[in-house]
C-alpha cells in the first residue's frame, strides 16, 4: 500500500509498505479521505510538532475517513464497507485520572496519537491507503456524512470542546480570534450551540469569507485596520499568535471569559498579558477533545455543514504539494486541504 511518510524537514515521501492485517480486536480501514492539520505541517517543515520530535519516518495524519475492509478476530458490530472515522487518541497504561479531571481523558499524562512523534516507536497516523485500527476507536458515520464530511469530524470536534470549555452560549455575543480552519470550525460549533452575534476576526479576507459562510454574522479584517469589537463575554483566541493576545484580552469583557484553542508556542514568545489582571478575564486552555467527535457526527448529521471549510482537494501522489499548501500562510482561501486517500472516496 501507499502511505505518505515524513522522513525529516522537507522530506515527504510516498512510501510502499507491506498491506496491514488486522489482529484480535482490530478492524482494517481502507481510507478515502484526510485532513491536513497543523501538526502535519509542522512534522513536514520542521520534523518536529510541539515537543515531540522526529526520531523514524512517521506516517502523517490524524484527521481521517473510510470503509471497514475487514474485521480481525473476536471484532462484531461494525460490518464489511461501513463508512466510519478514527478517535485518533489512546490513553498509554490504566493509571486513573485523578478525581478533579476524572473523565477527561484528554488529559491523561501519556496519549498515543494518529501521525505523532511524541512515543519511540511513534505512531503511524492515517494518510495510507489501508490502516489497522483498534475497534473501540471506530465511530460509524451517520447516513448522510460523506467519508470526505467524515475526515472532518476530527478538527469539528476539537471546535465543540473548546466551545463548551467556555459554558452555555444561547444568546451570547461570541468573539472568535483567527479564522483558519478550527477557527472557522469554532464559529460553526457556537452557531449550532445556539450562540447569538458571532464576530470573527482575522489577517486574511479568504479565511474570514470561510468563517462568514460557517456562520458568522460580522468580520473584521485586521490587516485593513479594522480593531476587535469591544467588551465581548466569551472570546475564542483561534490563531495560537502570542502577539495577537494583548488586543484579545482587551477585546474581551471585564469578568468575561476567553478560551484558548489556537496552539501557543512551546518556547518563550513575548505577550502582552497585563489585562488578564486587570480585567479579571477567565483564561481557559483547550487541548484536543474527549468525546466530541460523537457530537460532531451527529452535528453534521442534524445539518452543520463543513463543506465551506474544505478548500482544497488533492490526491494521495500529491501529499507533498498539499503540505506546502497547507504550510503557505498566503494559500489562496485559506481553509483545509484534504487528501484523497483511496479511489472509493465519497463526496
Amino acid at each position: 500500500m501507499r502511505a505518505v511518510v515524513v522522513h525529516g524537514p522537507g522530506d515527504v515521501r510516498i512510501d510502499e509498505r507491506p498491506d496491514p492485517v488486522p489482529g484480535p480486536g482490530e478492524v482494517l480501514m481502507a481510507m478515502e479521505w484526510g485532513g491536513v492539520c497543523g501538526s502535519d505541517v509542522s512534522y513536514f517543515r520542521h520534523g518536529a510538532s510541539g515537543t515531540a520530535r522526529l526520531v523514524h519516518p512517521l506516517v502523517l495524519g490524524h484527521e481521517v475517513a473510510g470503509r471497514i475492509a475487514a474485521l480481525g478476530p473476536g471484532v462484531t458490530g461494525p460490518a464489511e464497507g461501513q463508512p466510519v472515522t478514527v478517535h485518533p487518541a489512546e490513553p498509554v497504561g490504566d493509571e486513573p485520572l485523578p478525581e478533579r479531571i476524572a473523565g477527561r481523558t484528554n488529559l491523561h499524562a501519556r496519549v498515543r496519537y494518529f501521525g505523532s512523534a511524541a512515543f519511540d516507536p511513534h505512531t503511524d497516523g492515517g494518510f495510507s491507503e489501508y490502516r489497522v485500527v483498534r475497534a473501540h476507536q471506530i465511530r460509524p458515520l451517520p447516513d448522510g456524512v460523506t467519508t470526505e464530511h467524515g475526515a472532518l469530524a476530527e478538527p469539528l470536534a476539537v471546535a465543540l470542546h473548546a466551545v463548551r470549555r467556555a459554558g452555555a452560549l444561547r444568546g451570547r455575543t461570541v468573539l472568535v480570534n483567527g479564522a483558519g480552519p478550527i477557527g472557522s470550525l469554532v464559529v460553526a460549533a457556537a452557531r449550532h450551540l445556539g450562540a447569538g452575534t458571532i464576530i470573527a476576526a482575522d489577517l486574511a479576507a479568504p479565511q474570514l469569507a470561510v468563517a462568514r459562510a460557517m456562520g458568522a454574522d460580522e468580520t473584521r479584517d485586521l490587516s485593513r485596520g479594522e480593531p476587535l469589537p469591544d467588551d465581548v463575554e466569551t472570546v475564542f483566541e483561534a490563531s495560537g499568535a502570542p502577539g495577537a493576545l494583548g488586543a484579545v484580552l482587551l477585546a474581551t469583557a471585564r469578568g468575561g471569559t476567553l478560551v484558548q484553542v489556537g496552539n501557543l508556542p512551546g518556547t518563550p514568545a513575548p505577550a502582552t498579558l497585563g489585562s488578564l489582571v486587570t480585567r479579571e478575564i477567565t483564561w481557559i486552555g483547550s487541548y484536543r477533545f474527549v468525546d466530541e467527535i460523537d457530537d460532531a457526527l451527529r452535528a453534521m448529521r442534524d445539518g452543520l455543514d463543513v463543506s465551506p471549510v474544505i478548500t482544497h482537494r488533492f490526491a494521495i501522489e500529491d501529499a507533498a504539494r498539499a503540505l506546502a499548501v497547507a504550510a503557505d500562510p498566503d494559500h489562496a482561501a485559506g481553509g483545509k486541504v484534504l487528501l484523497r486517500l483511496g479511489p472509493g472516496g465519497s463526496r
